[in-house]
């Protein structure tokens, strides 16, 4: 019997060198008259805020920043965004950063049009009241795919258990997104690094989700395929405006993939890593994602194969599924990404502790992304994926 298959993306894609020149007309074009835009410090630190600060106020477009966004951001942030949003009689928003930044402006804007002051009430899929105010996403790294899901991810902080937990509507996708390669030659490489392979994860964890449909089988391998060739150059040169432009095409790829073909248990492990040791979220994707490929292969080889050869390889060999995994490792390696939790952790300045496990591992089962996972796993798989990075 044939499943209906349904696919959401945002409303237009602005790709390309120059793309930023969009802002203007798609703010008034949309009704809108003053945008606040979220972002944080090391966008405004790198300069990057002020070119799109320099765009508006060539428009007279009035505009308000908040800039406190956080790694992993909070419920803390979500609130303060709201009440500036407010105090500015902002109608409109602007996610100018990575997916953090990104999520903070789609939570603050659930608040905005849904009512109330509390973004937990809002937690899980389909909660919205209303459609968000105009919303538009400007990402500055090529990875998270925010500029292109329908979740917002936040870390509830007020208690002393820190849990991350989502915003699931495809209300929260963006009016219009402007993917500018320009935005992210300035990014340093540990984070083209970090933020190109959470893009892989995207892909690949789509690529094997039970939830994939042709339509994310193609955006997922075709994203692989760029990755592969590209993220290198990225880390190596950023001023390579050539792969900085794919990897931004990769990441847009990859998060339509898995916002309409979900994900799997990378995602759900590195959820607590970054709740409960601040680990970068894309950090965590890629230390733990060749420990689940592990995990994963036995029902998925076809597809891991289509991965190796995705990555350029030609000579497979018995054990194609075991190629595509020392393919990724070895681009991991390459970019120098965390091998482990523990070294991750202490780039950082964080001690982890093993005695964490259960408790990481319970918030991993629970974890929205674990029912598309293609093996089922249980929690004693989940410990023991967990001390396998540890």
């Amino acid at each position: 019997m044939s499943t209906v298959t349904a696919f959401q993306m945002a409303d237009i894609l602005f790709t390309g060198a120059g793309a930023l020149a969009k802002l203007p007309e798609s703010i008034t074009g949309n009704g809108g008259k003053k945008p606040l835009v979220v972002t944080d410090k090391g966008i405004v630190k790198a300069g990057i805020s002020q070119k799109v600060e320099a765009v508006l106020t060539e428009a007279g477009i009035p505009y308000a920043i908040y800039d406190e966004t956080v790694p992993n951001p909070t419920t803390g942030n979500v609130h303060a965004a709201l009440a500036l949003y407010r105090s500015e009689g902002c109608d409109c928003l602007i996610g100018l950063g990575g997916g953090s930044s990104m999520d903070t402006a789609k939570a603050c804007g659930v608040l905005a049009t849904s009512g109330g002051d509390d973004i937990l009430a809002y937690a899980g899929p389909g909660t919205l009241k209303a459609p968000l105010p105009c919303y538009i996403a400007i990402p500055t790294t090529a990875g998270t795919g925010s500029e292109s899901t329908c979740i917002a991810v936040i870390t509830n902080d007020t208690g002393a258990h820190k849990v991350k937990f989502g915003v699931a509507d495809p209300r929260l996708l963006p009016r219009v997104a402007i993917i500018d390669p320009l935005l992210m030659t300035g990014l340093p490489p540990f984070i083209t690094a970090a933020t190109g392979m959470d893009a892989m994860t995207h892909a690949v964890e789509a690529y094997i989700s039970l939830g994939a449909s042709e339509y994310t089988d193609a955006l997922a391998i075709g994203a692989v395929r760029l990755i592969f060739k590209y993220l290198r150059r990225a880390v190596g040169n950023g001023g390579d405006i050539e792969a900085r432009e794919k990897m931004a095409y990769a990441q847009t790829m990859a998060g339509m993939a898995f916002s309409n073909g979900g994900l799997g248990i990378v995602h759900s492990l590195a959820h607590p890593l970054s709740a409960f040791y601040g680990i970068p979220h894309g950090d965590a994707n890629a230390l733990v994602l060749p420990h689940v490929l592990e995990f994963n292969k036995i029902v998925c080889r076809e597809k891991l194969a289509d991965v190796a050869r995705a990555a350029g390889l030609t000579d497979l060999g018995p054990y194609p599924e075991d190629t595509a995994i020392a393919a990724i490792r070895r681009l991991g390696a390459d970019v120098r990404i965390a091998a482990t939790i523990s070294e991750a952790a202490a780039r950082r300045g964080v001690t982890v502790d093993k005695a964490d496990i259960p408790a990481l591992s319970k918030d991993a089962m629970n974890d929205p992304c674990t029912p598309t996972n293609p093996r089922v796993p249980t929690v004693v798989d989940i410990e023991g994926l967990y001390t396998r990075c540890w």
